[in-house]
């Protein structure tokens, strides 16, 4: 059951805040005095997710709050679920930072699939190779080589011996930045790093917030000694972004833009057709082979999950 506003404080206007971890209808805001409230959300149609500001009112308990407002959202970053649905996974994030690693295998397939979300909703991003002291991590670092030949910014680093932290920490200054990647790479150990004492702040989270949850399971927001933010999310398997930017996924592969205008058909999908300029500079060996794959996979995703969201035809 919801908790109402406390009588007391009806007439109050609403406070601002921030969600800093969520579950569900469960969040935790931090206010504009970086108190932490344990809030809930008022009303079935508002949802929140971490970084998103809101407003909102204490309730009748003791350190508890309701969220009644929810801020226009600067940028989300968002994917699609198995039912072809979007769902915003964080908010008002300013950079999107892919950390993979030589173990476990890393699969950059998934790294290309949030490179894409992050370049069709105007978020910056940055490619981490963790674990470089490692020799498994020479053949991921070939592939670190081919993200900065086409811009984008492409770090190795260590949380185990701290090699490279210095350089990240400088790219996560005054950024509010995402965390993302597979399972095992060590996202949360190069958090615990960048940010000493951040075990213990995460277990007086996982005490403060959501009834109990444990925010390891969770998108949480952390700040930086000195400047900006991280948020932290859980590793996963698999990462496909919102449907509804993939209808053209060319735009979110920033190598293929300029061989799109040589293509004979406007409409080009870059897959069968011909007199194709991505296909040609492909063959070239200007477009890298495997970031090419990545493409058709999202192309083909968009087709498959398109038919998902289809609504049934009435007999």
């Amino acid at each position: 059951m919801v908790p109402s506003p406390s009588n007391a404080t009806d007439a109050q206007a609403p406070a601002a805040g921030r969600v800093i971890a969520s579950h569900g209808r469960h969040l935790l805001v931090e206010s504009a005095g970086h108190a932490r409230i344990s809030c809930t959300l008022f009303g079935r149609k508002l949802e929140a997710v971490c970084g998103d500001e809101v407003r909102w009112l204490p309730a009748d308990r003791e350190n508890h709050g309701i969220v009644v407002e929810l801020a226009p959202r600067r940028t989300s970053l968002a994917r699609t679920d198995s039912h072809g649905r979007t769902e915003i996974i964080v908010a008002n994030l300013t950079q999107l930072v892919i950390v993979c690693a030589g173990l476990p295998r890393p699969d950059f397939f998934i790294t290309d699939r949030y490179l894409v979300a992050a370049e069709l909703a105007g978020i910056g991003s940055i490619v981490i190779l963790n674990k470089a002291d490692l020799p498994e991590s020479r053949n991921a670092a070939e592939e670190l080589a081919r993200y900065a030949a086409i811009g984008y910014p492409a770090l190795e680093c260590s949380a185990t011996t701290g090699a490279g932290l210095d350089q990240l920490q400088h790219r996560l200054m005054g950024q509010v930045s995402v965390f993302a990647g597979q399972s095992g790479v060590g996202k949360s150990s190069i958090a615990n790093r960048l940010m000493p004492g951040l075990n213990a702040e995460t277990a007086e989270l996982s005490r403060a917030t959501v009834e109990g949850r444990h925010v390891t399971s969770v998108a949480t927001l952390h700040h930086l000694p000195g400047s900006g933010d991280i948020i932290d999310s859980p590793g996963v398997r698999d990462f496909a972004p919102a449907i509804k930017q993939l209808a053209d996924p060319a735009l979110g592969f920033r190598e293929m833009r300029e061989p799109a205008t040589r293509c004979r058909f406007a409409d080009c999908r870059h897959l069968r057709e011909p007199d194709c300029g991505v296909r040609s500079a492909v063959d070239a060996g200007g477009i890298s082979a495997r970031r090419y794959e990545s493409y058709r996979r999202l192309a083909r995703l968009h087709e498959r999950l398109s038919q998902v969201r289809e609504p049934r035809r009435r007999n």
